[in-house]
């Protein structure tokens, strides 16, 4: 067992640290669909780690890949060289991505993909002339990482209010979550007009002036909103007739979570950039990616003098382990058509989600794939402490959830059965009917 002076160096992220230390809860192992606790408890995965393990822990392709290559190749620069397997998983990646999108720039973690994706904007404006195409829109209650680009076009105020002014000329269109459409099924019926939010932040700054938006198609961190039918079209149009790139922050979203390689994809919405992670490797190796069209990457390199065309990267961009696990991941999600799987489960996913209406404290349900958001009713003068508790609740039970404000969230890897969506639903119910 670890005493507090061996958990004093480690400062957790996105963790109440001082609570953390004083009622540690430790995984010491992982496999399929649960977790071991350092005290040998079985935990059933709710949430795919943290979105992001999608086929499943530990599993055997992916371990060997990982293995083999790190006895062979342990790291190779990409600067000015390169090495094979990048290339290969750059192509493998944008076979997945929509018609186009298969220029793939590689990134360590979904906040450097944007970062690198909004930089990536920036230069493509440039290039074509457009050099006063500066400002960046993101959207309220978005989150887009932890860089200062992302928190910028991010909307989580939690994530901003200490970090003073961030970047300089961005704005944000209102966010999607409309009471009126509670206990949704998929997509909103109601909201498509939200995306002429668009219209009038172009009549205020200019068209003149907007390098990108970049939305989450549907935003997963801030608790499951899930964009209404028409919205996302619209914005696209939006987007195309002012001259605006549109990003797609897909790094929750992609790899079969809504039962398709992508939410483009689901939707039959084409951006012009998808930010990429967590299942983009299983999260077996840190990696990010953005997916960028053929259009953009041109502008950027055949535009530009000899030399550099683009000033940016990453010591670990393309690192040949992470690539290894990835290529390794792509052959499991075909090999175990987990994408498919992900969209026969999900009608019985969403009853199972929903037969939760009517629990104490729970005020919405919202399903899309294989997600889910539960929200409960705020404690009086105790805001997002009710889901906080659940989530403590649901662990010590043997069920990992996550909590987000006062939102329950769930996105189990594809593996999933139904007896064990049973099994966290039933565990779900069950601390409901007790929690104060």
């Amino acid at each position: 067992m670890f005493h507090n002076d061996q958990l004093a160096a480690f400062w957790m992220p996105f963790t109440a640290n001082r609570g953390f230390k004083a009622e540690p809860r430790l995984l010491a192992a992982a496999k399929d669909m649960h977790y071991t606790t350092t005290d040998g408890r079985a935990v059933l995965d709710g949430t795919a780690g943290l979105w992001c393990v999608n086929a499943g822990h530990c599993r055997e392709l992916i371990v060997a890949a990982i293995r083999e290559q790190a006895g062979k190749m342990d790291f190779g620069p990409t600067f000015q060289l390169g090495h094979p397997l990048a290339f290969d998983f750059a192509n493998r990646v944008g076979e997945l991505m929509p018609a186009g999108l298969d220029r793939v720039f590689f990134t360590n973690s979904g906040s450097e993909a944007v970062d690198s994706a909004l930089k990536i904007a920036l230069a493509c404006q440039r290039s074509r002339g457009q050099g006063t195409r500066t400002r960046l829109i993101g959207r309220e209650r978005g989150y887009h990482g932890t860089g200062f680009g992302g928190i910028s076009v991010g909307g989580l105020v939690n994530n901003r209010r200490a970090f003073g002014t961030l970047l300089t000329g961005v704005d944000h269109l209102r966010h999607t979550h409309d009471v009126a459409n509670a206990f949704s099924r998929g997509q909103p019926a109601s909201g498509a007009d939200l995306a002429d939010d668009l219209e009038r932040i172009v009549a205020l700054h200019g068209s003149e002036t907007i390098a990108a938006v970049i939305v989450e198609p549907m935003a997963g961190s801030t608790g499951v909103l899930l964009p209404p039918v028409g919205y996302l079209e619209r914005l696209r149009e939006s987007c195309t007739r002012h001259g605006i790139i549109l990003i797609f922050d897909e790094v929750i979203t992609a790899f079969g979570r809504l039962g398709t390689a992508t939410a483009a994809e689901r939707f039959k919405v084409v951006p012009d950039m998808i930010t990429l992670a967590k299942g983009l490797t299983n999260a077996a190796v840190p990696m990010g990616a953005v997916a960028v069209s053929r259009a953009i990457h041109d502008d950027v390199v055949e535009g530009a003098p000899d030399g550099i065309e683009l000033f940016h990267g990453y010591t670990y961009s393309g690192h040949p382990l992470a690539a290894a696990a990835g290529l390794a991941t792509l052959d499991l999600y075909r090999d175990e058509h987990l994408f498919d799987r992900a969209l026969e489960l999900e009608p019985y996913w969403t009853d199972a989600i929903h037969s939760l209406r009517g629990h104490r404290h729970v005020i919405d349900l919202r399903t899309l794939g294989l997600v889910a958001g539960i929200e409960l009713e705020p404690r009086s003068g105790e805001p997002n402490k009710r889901a906080f508790e659940l989530f403590h609740d649901c662990f010590d039970r043997g069920l990992l959830v996550r909590a987000t404000g006062d939102i329950i969230a769930l996105s189990p890897p594809l593996i999933v059965t139904r007896s064990q969506i049973d099994e966290m639903v039933g565990i779900i119910a069950d601390r409901l009917a007790t929690i104060d």
